[in-house]
């Protein structure tokens, strides 16, 4: 069925490309007025040594309960508390999983959703898919994480002590599941892609963002072609059951690996342009700012990184003189987690913990290590992954303003009593 492209979208599409032409391609671009995005476009607000919410309270506009024993509310946000993981397996239940909201989740109805597919670079016009069109194509079955890509921020201000802005998550901004759907090639080859195009531009149906009186639209993202052609998915089962609403009912997008604004959700329309897009969420945001990158930034963000977590909660105690089982999950968006080394000893000594899993390209894998605390007082206990490229977690993770891709080998406080 042909329909008439979005028009906001086309409205979005044009104003942004009118401000931001040069940001793109060079360090053009004004400073001040980089700058001046930035903070408009800074849509958290908050800074990452802030608090967290108190337990139990509810977060704005999430659909499903927060227990205090799973989550740790920041904002609109849910975090997954880590040491909730541990008696889960491989995959993250769907009540355990994180939850990342520009605003608030909405609800929609299948029976009345579609997706419109429409641009410059499509061979004809604007092509819209139901839902039941949508799941009548071939599927596929993906097991991919997705984490937000200011997962771990608040450790640049507690480890660090760098300040960055953003919601103030620890490490439990990231889950695990299997995602089915239909691979977002299908789609477009579907829709006519053409040969000329080069940027794929998918939409949220939720609330436009509006940040310090600025409206940025709906949560949309470029991609570039060769990424839409390869692996992602537009999703609309997680774990053998329909995607819940905070996670993206009816269809949303998985690309494995990607930092997890790439993988819109509540999908609505997708552009294809025959040039370049642009967004808030790959100029002003979703690139690393501050002295080691250039005035206008970095490239936006593609790859997550490496970071490893241990299913135990901060500050716990544990007796002295008692064997433990260590329990963690490392993963990279580069490769293959190869190793993982624990220390017990804040990094003094370092030894090979043991893989659960067979590690895989976009899951993380989950490991275990013996330790048999010998003298009371504070442990420090580390991790660090080595990924299959030979990247191994540092000790220190390079700064940037908005606290992006924080991969420095996290300092896990406990207590031996």
């Amino acid at each position: 069925m042909r329909s008439v492209p979005p028009s906001e979208a086309a409205y979005d599409r044009m104003r942004l490309r009118q401000w931001s032409r040069g940001a793109a391609r060079s360090a053009g671009i004004e400073r001040r007025d980089l700058l001046r995005f930035v903070a408009a476009a800074s849509v958290t607000g908050l800074v990452a040594a802030a608090p967290a919410q108190a337990a139990d309270s509810p977060a704005p506009g999430i659909v499903k309960p927060l227990p205090s024993e799973l989550f740790t509310v920041r904002g609109t946000n849910a975090e997954t508390n880590f040491a909730a993981l541990r008696s889960t397996g491989l995959l993250t239940p769907a009540d355990r999983f994180f939850v990342r909201n520009h605003t608030v989740t909405p609800r929609i109805d299948a029976a009345g959703w579609r997706l419109t597919v429409w641009g410059s670079g499509l061979t004809g016009s604007a092509v819209d898919f139901t839902y039941d069109q949508l799941r009548a194509l071939p599927s596929v079955t993906r097991t991919a994480f997705v984490e937000c890509a200011g997962n771990a921020r608040s450790f640049y201000s507690t480890q660090q002590n760098q300040q960055v802005s953003g919601t103030a998550w620890t490490l439990g901004a990231i889950g695990t599941a299997r995602w089915r759907g239909v691979r977002l090639a299908d789609v477009l080859r579907l829709a006519g892609i053409g040969r000329n195009a080069v940027d794929v531009l998918p939409r949220g149906l939720d609330n436009e963002v509006v940040s310090d009186g600025t409206n940025l639209g709906r949560v949309r993202r470029p991609l570039p072609v060769a990424k839409a052609l390869d692996d992602v998915v537009l999703a609309y089962e997680m774990n053998g059951e329909p995607l819940p609403p905070d996670h993206g009912y009816p269809v949303r997008l998985i690309v494995p690996s990607w930092v997890g604004i790439a993988n819109i959700k509540w999908v609505g329309d997708i552009e294809v342009s025959a040039e370049p897009l642009l967004s808030p969420w790959n100029t002003g945001l979703y690139r690393l700012f501050g002295p080691a990158y250039p005035p206008e930034g970095s490239a936006p963000l593609t790859r997550q990184t490496l970071k490893s977590a241990f299913e135990l909660a901060p500050g716990v105690s544990v007796p002295v003189h008692r064997r433990q089982v260590l329990t963690g999950r490392s993963w990279s968006g580069g490769a293959p987690v190869r190793t993982v080394e624990v220390s017990t000893d804040g990094g003094t000594r370092w030894r090979r913990a043991r893989l659960r899993d067979e590690p895989r390209s976009g899951s993380w894998v989950r490991w275990s290590a013996d330790w048999l605390p010998k003298e009371r007082g504070p442990a420090v206990l580390m991790a660090r992954a080595t990924d299959r490229t030979g990247r191994t977690q540092p000790d220190v993770a390079v700064h940037n303003t908005q606290g992006y891709l924080f991969d420095a080998v996290v300092r896990h406080g406990v207590h031996v009593v």
